[in-house]
């Protein structure tokens, strides 16, 4: 495949496999992605990781504001094929088409489930056994196009959004590479989606990171998992921001929403019919910590019984 002429569209550390694997084995004339941001007091420049990367390997790179403004220069190139991984905005569909074996997506979920953004964190949040990704047609409607292939696997409890996405980036990728050669030989399958099945899902707000102690302890072992470690789900403790990451289920003792009912080298929280126990905690404005580390930098003075009357409850700010 290596005379297969490329357009690769994608943005986040997700498409950054894909984009690898294709120039081993494509010939990859231009890379589409976000425009960099200024990050920081300093208001340093940060580049995309799929910009990274093509910067590294000399390809040419493209970053339009709106592309469905700005898109002549992908024409121009002629490609053979374009794919995509996770871009970040809705493409023309001009460019959909024009190309000899049209464009395919590189989708981050078991289609027709979860169409649109941030397809893994709701997948993990909703409790999903399995976890998967869908090569496919793009269409001029999100995610809508004929499916060509899926590959899925299961969702670990020790899972969460940082390890889906990394397993699933490297899933994406094969499967991607094991699909190329049926689309360019015209042998491949192409199934529609039933509509029937759609679920459609929307971007994380910020709203929705405040943590809810009064829903069930699966439901916010899930929530926080799916949100682990970006952009994390926080709660306030003693008028204090803090975010929380390596969360298991814990027992099914019951007590005070919200409340600390045990303290070892983890938090065991109170929710609705159960606890989830958190083993890593981030006060706003400082790094991660362990709840080993977290506990003494309380108070040097507390002894280990206090710090349980210290800490108390979790509350949630309206």
């Amino acid at each position: 495949m290596k005379n297969l002429k490329v357009v690769f569209m994608g943005t986040p550390d997700f498409a950054v496999p894909i984009l690898e694997r294709l120039i081993e084995e494509t010939n990859v004339l231009l890379v589409v992605t976000q425009p960099d941001k200024v990050r920081g007091r300093n208001n340093k420049v940060s580049f995309s990781p799929v910009k990274e990367l093509a910067v590294k390997n000399n390809i040419e790179v493209f970053q339009p504001e709106k592309i469905k403004e700005n898109y002549k220069i992908i024409i121009d190139k002629n490609p053979d094929i374009i794919i995509t991984a996770a871009y970040g905005q809705i493409i023309p569909e001009e460019l959909l088409f024009f190309s000899k074996y049209k464009a395919i997506n590189v989708h981050a979920s078991l289609l027709p489930k979860y169409r649109g953004g941030a397809p893994i964190n709701r997948a993990i949040e909703n409790g999903e056994k399995y976890l998967g990704i869908t090569i496919m047609y793009m269409d001029k409607l999100m995610d809508n196009g004929d499916m060509i292939s899926q590959r899925k696997i299961e969702l670990k409890e020790e899972d969460n959004f940082d390890t889906m996405n990394e397993k699933l980036s490297i899933l994406g990728r094969d499967l991607l590479m094991d699909t190329l050669p049926s689309v360019l030989s015209g042998t491949n399958e192409r199934e529609k989606q039933k509509e029937e099945d759609v679920t459609i899902i929307k971007l994380l707000k910020k709203e929705e990171l405040l943590i809810d102690f009064n829903k069930d302890a699966i439901s916010v072992y899930n929530k926080i998992r799916s949100l682990d470690s970006v952009p994390g789900a926080y709660a306030f403790l003693n008028n204090k921001k803090y975010k929380l990451f390596d969360v298991r289920v814990g027992s099914e003792k019951l007590d005070d929403v919200s409340k600390i009912i045990d303290i070892k080298d983890y938090l065991e929280i109170a929710c609705k019919n159960g606890t989830i126990k958190v083993y890593t905690i981030q006060e706003e404005g400082k790094k991660k910590m362990s709840i080993k580390d977290f506990l003494p930098s309380l108070n040097e003075g507390f002894i280990l019984h206090r710090v349980l009357d210290f800490l108390g409850q979790f509350l949630v700010h309206l």
